[in-house]
């Protein structure tokens, strides 16, 4: 892992150099979702690298990314100063065209920073990401116990014996690896309080979540979805909902991919298949 500051935080990140040093091909950059790390992406990383330079990172308060963080108020964790952190990310290390792959609240992030980055980034795919619909009660609900969820975190959570197979089974069709459990156990664990709270307020309220289909809407950018048939924590309803505000989908051009027997972790669960519509994907759009 290399690091670099940002903001004056240091951001962890992983960078692949390019099969072709002399390549025009865009860098995947790689944003991962909430109370996670970049680790995850690892996997596709390791099939993509072949034909791609690939970057992976640890948003602020996540993963590594937690020094320095005492001083900034919630502000600092929304979507908006992510995808401000994302662009000095790329223009510190002169990546001058992009793909940006985004998982959950990630996916939210890269539609941000394609925004944001409009002459850098070529394109999006968000994966098992989607939104756009404030439906209040289920809201308030689900950030009430996010954040009691996050403040009664013990350390000796890490210690609870099988609790790691606990967190292989959350959100997903069929188990993961147990080793994916562990790391989402440890992720859950060490990742700062006031990063995960804040990020998960501010990118539910109600401006913020019928702001995220106008930037949809305005985006000059491709903008694919990968959405998991069995996903309970982003419905494919959702990721629908979301995918019907770009252009792509108003031309009846098919921005949406549903992958069977596969819930919120489809980088994980369905690894191949992921990596084959992200070829396909970028692939088009190199040949256009």
């Amino acid at each position: 892992m290399s690091k670099i500051e940002i903001g004056g935080i240091e951001h962890f990140y992983q960078l692949t150099s390019p099969p072709n040093p002399d390549s025009s091909l865009p860098t995947l950059v790689f944003i991962h979702g909430w109370l996670l790390s970049n680790k995850y992406w690892q996997p596709l990383m390791d099939k993509l690298g072949g034909k791609y330079s690939c970057l992976a990172y640890d948003l602020k308060g996540f993963g590594h990314s937690q020094s320095n963080l005492d001083y900034y108020d919630g502000s600092a964790f929304s979507l908006k100063s992510y995808a401000q952190d994302l662009k000095e990310l790329l223009t510190a290390l002169n990546i001058q065209k992009a793909w940006l792959i985004g998982h959950s609240l990630g996916g939210s992030v890269a539609i941000w920073g394609a925004d944001v980055c409009a002459s850098v980034v070529e394109g999006v795919i968000c994966v098992n990401a989607g939104g756009g619909i404030y439906l209040k009660e289920e809201f308030e609900q689900f950030r009430g116990a996010g954040e009691k969820m996050v403040k009664f975190r013990a350390p000796w959570l890490g210690y609870v014996p099988l609790l790691d197979l606990v967190f292989a089974r959350m959100m997903v069709k069929k188990p993961l690896p147990r080793k994916w459990g562990k790391e989402r156990l440890n992720d859950f664990l060490q990742a700062k309080e006031q990063a995960a709270i804040a990020s998960l307020l501010e990118s539910t309220t109600e401006e913020q979540v019928h702001y995220l289909p106008q930037i949809v809407a305005r985006l000059a950018q491709p903008l694919h979805f990968i959405a998991g048939k069995q996903d309970k924590i982003m419905e494919t309803k959702y990721v629908k909902h979301l995918a019907s505000f770009h252009e792509l989908f108003k031309n009846h051009h098919d921005n949406v991919c549903e992958i069977d027997n596969c819930g919120h972790f489809a980088m994980l669960e369905q690894t191949d298949l992921v990596y084959e519509q992200i070829l396909t994907i970028v692939q088009k759009y190199e040949h256009n």
